[in-house]
């Protein structure tokens, strides 16, 4: 005699369908959230106008640039690295009664559709330990590293303490 058993891919029963029906459910939701796009995809992200500024060799040096955010999310920069500096730091310039500080800064938000530029006066960054090449006329790659793990690197020349 032969028994036969419900298969496990058609659950029999009312309770069983709806069990089925939520697990279905749910799987289709975990699914969708983890397939969402990563904030910092490089194709919503356009970094442009970088260089490094120097004032004296072997101090350290100092980068701008405009990161623009086109996607529809926040995108959180969290550092940069370069080869041109043996480390590199978020830094914002700060004005409080009349004394002007560099004070280091974890992250820096960049709102969808929008723009955050790194330019004297406000934030930037700071190359530490810069390079014996790392003088004016020549360029290095940046790298910027994102909340999410994303990076997107790109050239940037070396100017002299006037920003030429």
């Amino acid at each position: 005699m032969r028994e036969t058993l419900p298969s496990p891919s058609r659950p029999r029963g009312r309770a069983s369908r709806v069990l089925f029906r939520t697990a279905l459910a749910l799987a289709a939701v975990a699914t969708t959230a983890w397939s969402w796009p990563a904030a910092a995809d490089e194709a919503n992200l356009m970094l442009s106008d970088g260089y490094i500024r120097t004032i004296i060799p072997a101090r350290p040096a100092a980068g701008y640039f405009t990161l623009t955010n086109n996607g529809n999310a926040v995108v959180s920069l969290v550092g940069a690295a370069s080869p041109g500096c043996g480390s590199v730091m978020l830094h914002q310039s700060r004005s409080q009664n009349g004394v002007e500080t560099m004070v280091p800064v974890a992250s820096v938000d960049v709102p969808p559709h929008g723009s955050v530029s790194f330019a004297p006066g406000g934030y930037h960054l700071m190359c530490m330990a810069p390079a014996a090449t790392l003088k004016p006329g020549a360029s290095v790659p940046m790298t910027l590293r994102f909340a999410d793990g994303g990076t997107l690197t790109g050239d940037f020349p070396v100017r002299g303490a006037t920003g030429q």
